[in-house]
């Protein structure tokens, strides 16, 4: 998978730029607050319809305009795809795929990518809602129904929600609503615990050989924290489980006047040596499991789809040391398209940057 080039109009401060992509790496080199970081974002947008910085799109706009533009062309298993985004101050939505209107799904079929940025280095110190929001980010490039499933559930744990803050209210209970909801939880909460468990246990089995290379002598385990499951589960087991534990606790989301009991209260913990590393590792061992389980989400992506994914690199290197850069740079197959944005070419290697296209961007612009 390779794009040919990216359009931006009034993305946030890119008004009017253009970038031609037809080279292996690419390196946009640009201080803080010029339009380098917008740049991968809109890529990433492209490839999953979300920001990794806000959920309100309106904050993509350029503040002096009334929508935003994305187009870029790529090129996939021999084919010339382009896609065109629009979003409008109306919170209007178009999406094209060789200009004819297409759906979200066929949309975000077409272009994956790996975003590896400063925010991910703190994914082990953030919130169980962090790491399962990175969790969920990879799966849907994999899975491209799973979007679908999260969004069911989120849906049906909202209005589970607020039957629950309406009996706080007044005292009354629909027993039969509670239960129908409850039965929609199972089956749909289920089948994403299944998901995230299956493929974490995939990518740890790439991230542990690429975390022992860096760190030599520590070995890495990574755990699904349930709270209702332990170990290996098949799906039926986890929907067993799952309604087991909602009866058990349906007095405690009657007092608390919510939902308990589901995957948006799972967390992934990851361990060294079977130490848990978010409370003991060092900040140095921290980001060589988050260097591990990005590269491993390139790896997993490939092996799902055939196809090299598109890896986005927002100023992490200069967050590392020289060994996890090194390994960083010399991880990267050959095949793989990679655009990293840095403050300047200080960090890269002469030999690195021999084959790499520059660009300098200030203020929204190349220069």
């Amino acid at each position: 998978m390779r794009l040919r080039d990216l359009k931006l109009t009034n993305y946030r401060n890119c008004k009017d730029l253009y970038l031609d992509l037809s080279c292996n790496k690419i390196l946009i080199i640009g201080k803080n607050a010029q339009g380098k970081t917008n740049i991968l974002e809109s890529i990433y947008l492209l490839s999953c319809l979300k920001s990794p910085r806000t959920s309100n799109n309106i904050e993509l706009i350029n503040f002096q305009a009334e929508k935003t533009e994305i187009n870029c062309n790529l090129f996939k298993l021999e084919t010339d795809i382009e896609l065109d985004y629009t979003y409008s101050r109306e919170k209007k939505r178009e999406l094209a795929l060789n200009k004819v209107k297409t759906t979200p799904k066929n949309f975000k079929s077409v272009l994956k990518t790996v975003l590896f940025s400063t925010a991910d280095l703190m994914l082990l110190r953030g919130n169980p809602s962090d790491r399962r929001d990175w969790l969920d980010r990879a799966i849907s490039q994999i899975y491209p129904a799973y979007d679908d499933r999260l969004s069911k559930y989120d849906k049906i744990r909202i209005q589970k929600n607020n039957l629950l803050k309406d009996y706080l209210k007044t005292g009354n209970l629909n027993d039969t609503l509670l239960d129908v909801y409850n039965e929609q939880l199972v089956i749909t909460g289920s089948n994403i615990i299944y998901l995230r468990k299956k493929f974490l246990k995939e990518i740890e089995r790439i991230a542990r050989e690429k975390h022992r290379i860096i760190s030599e002598t520590e070995y890495l385990k990574i755990d699904y924290d349930c709270g209702f499951i332990n170990g290996e589960c098949e799906l039926e087991d986890i929907a067993s489980a799952f309604k087991t534990s909602l009866d058990e606790r349906k007095i405690e989301e009657l007092r608390r006047g919510q939902a308990c009991v589901g995957p948006h209260r799972d967390d992934i913990i990851f361990y060294i040596n079977d130490n848990d590393a978010t409370k003991f590792a060092s900040q140095g061992q921290q980001r060589t499991i988050v260097l591990a389980l990005k590269l491993s989400e390139l790896d997993i992506i490939t092996e799902k789809s055939g196809d090299e994914p598109i890896l986005l690199l927002d100023d992490v290197l200069a967050e590392l040391d020289d060994i996890r850069q090194n390994y960083l740079l010399k991880s990267i197959n050959s095949n793989t398209q990679t655009i990293i944005t840095s403050v300047d070419t200080l960090l890269f290697e002469n030999e690195f940057l021999k084959d790499v296209k520059i660009y300098k961007i200030e203020n929204g612009q190349l220069l």
